[in-house]
């Protein structure tokens, strides 16, 4: 009879939550409702509002859940990888659906567009990653692809393969990017010693580099903005027989 009843108030709690995102989308609603409501798309017949209320308290806010690692969240008490399912769901779809939000944008001339649509994928991994984004003659997104995944503090690039994947695409341009776990985007040596060989790397291959961004905590550093990708350009130039 009890279990009747915990049936019934779960059932009618879940409805309330979607009569209310669908009357005002998730204004008003804590993390841990959304969480729960998240959780609930793979476990329709469990009360996860335990497990909710601990994925907050583990990882503080709704992006820290959402962007953490499967190991990390399987570690909460009820939580399983059939669980997890909505979580990582909504995550890849919030992905693609910036990635063709963006698609016809002219990311080129404006970085803090570029910024934005590498905000999904990159700012909120909490290791670093490595990532391009191909373009063809007309300047036009073909794919963005993340080539690499390193540590907490860095990522062993090697430019050999981030030619070849740009081959296989028969991309025209790039732009590359990679984000900073720590939240400063300031380039260190190795991110400008980076972009010096795969700019390097391209122009033999006749390909157009446009950018490298660092994206960091809510903002980020543009290498062509702050013309750096020109002065590459000019050195090689320069040396170049």
């Amino acid at each position: 009879m009890q279990d009747q009843h915990t049936a019934d108030y779960q059932k009618g709690h879940r409805k309330r939550l979607r009569e209310r995102f669908f009357k005002a989308g998730l204004d008003g609603f804590h993390d841990y409702e959304i969480v729960e409501m998240l959780l609930t798309i793979g476990t329709p017949r469990k009360d996860v509002r335990p497990m909710a209320r601990q994925a907050i308290d583990k990882f503080k806010t709704l992006s820290g859940v959402i962007n953490a690692p499967i190991e990390e969240l399987s570690e909460i008490k009820g939580i399983g990888r059939i669980s997890i399912f909505g979580i990582k769901l909504v995550k890849a779809v919030a992905e693609r659906y910036t990635q063709e939000r963006f698609h016809d944008r002219d990311l080129i001339s404006s970085p803090e567009t570029l910024f934005k649509y590498l905000q999904q994928s990159l700012e909120y991994r909490t290791r670093e990653c490595f990532a391009v984004i191909m373009l063809d003659a007309k300047n036009k997104v073909l794919s963005t692809e993340i080539i690499f995944e390193g540590s907490l503090t860095s990522t062993c690039v090697n430019p050999r393969e981030v030619i070849v994947s740009i081959l296989k695409n028969n991309a025209a341009a790039v732009m590359f990017a990679h984000n900073h776990p720590s939240g400063d985007p300031t380039p260190s040596h190795e991110d400008k010693k980076l972009t010096r060989t795969l700019i390097q790397g391209c122009q033999l291959m006749g390909i157009t580099v446009h950018e490298h961004i660092i994206v960091g905590d809510k903002t980020y550093y543009s290498f062509a903005e702050n013309g750096d990708i020109e002065v590459i350009k000019q050195n090689i130039a320069r040396y170049t027989p």
